[in-house]
C-alpha cells in the first residue's frame, strides 16, 4: 500500500475530526500530552468510545510518524535537486 503525503494529511484530519468530538463529548482536559490516556480512561465510561479513543490515538500517532518522514523525504529531494541543479547530457 502506498499512501501519499497527501493521502496521509487526507487521514489526519479526518482523526483529527473525530478525536475532537470525543474530546468534546467527555470533556477531554489533559493538562499534557502524557496525562492523555489517564485522563480518558477516567472519563469516558462508554468502553465503545474509549477503544475508539485509544485507536485514534494510535492512528494518529502512525500516520503523523508517516507524513513526517515523507516531509524529510520529499525536503531532501528538493534539496538534492538544488544542489546537484539540472544536469546536461551530452
Amino acid at each position: 500500500m502506498n499512501i501519499t503525503f497527501a493521502d496521509a494529511q487526507k487521514k489526519l484530519e479526518e482523526i483529527t475530526a473525530e478525536m475532537l468530538i470525543l474530546i468534546r463529548q467527555y470533556g477531554l482536559d489533559a493538562e499534557t500530552p502524557f496525562d492523555v490516556i489517564t485522563v480518558a480512561r477516567g472519563k469516558i465510561n462508554n468502553e465503545q468510545d474509549y477503544i475508539r479513543f485509544l485507536e485514534l490515538s494510535l492512528e494518529g500517532r502512525i500516520y503523523g510518524e508517516y507524513a513526517e518522514a515523507l516531509q524529510k523525504q520529499m525536503d531532501q529531494q528538493a534539496q538534492d535537486a538544488q544542489t546537484t541543479g539540472p544536469q546536461n547530457i551530452h
